[in-house]
């Protein structure tokens, strides 16, 4: 299974150049805990730049008191950003989101242009399913079995 099977394919964007309260009204108007940052300038304004998290929001922005002109959302984010490739397994994602602690990334194309987001709550789904496919061929194999041998 590949992560552009699973991925969510709504992401919320915004502009690097937005404000850190409009991230904060964009997360609450669309119901996201983050918001994908994209250069627009760019010759690809759908390539990922960063993330603003609502934490990020709290930790970085409102504990600090920092007014609202001061910072734009590209100033908030990480200089590093990880993604994976749509074609990137489901399994070797998990490892590498694993090992640099991240909870949620953006999917990109062949052309590094944004088309998803994966993100924590995608990947206990996915895991959850593939369990219940587990448990229910353990049921169907007993009832085979108790099928084809009767009691002696």
């Amino acid at each position: 299974m590949s992560v552009g099977e699973i991925c969510n394919r709504d992401v919320v964007v915004i502009d690097r150049k937005a404000s850190v309260y409009e991230a904060a009204r964009m997360m609450r108007n669309q119901h996201v805990g983050s918001v994908v940052v994209v250069d627009q300038d760019s010759a690809t304004p759908m390539r990922p730049v960063g993330i603003v998290t609502d934490r990020d929001l709290v930790v970085e922005i409102m504990a600090r008191e920092v007014p609202e002109e001061v910072l734009a959302t590209g100033d908030i984010i990480a200089p590093e950003l990880l993604t994976a490739r749509e074609a990137d397994g489901v399994w070797e994602t998990i490892m590498r989101m694993r090992a640099m602690g991240v909870r949620r990334l953006p999917v990109i194309d062949g052309g590094g242009n944004l088309s998803g987001m994966l993100t924590m709550d995608d990947l206990l789904k996915f895991i959850s399913d593939e369990m219940s496919d587990l448990v229910r061929l353990i049921r169907r194999e007993q009832k085979r079995e108790k099928d084809s041998r009767p009691p002696a």
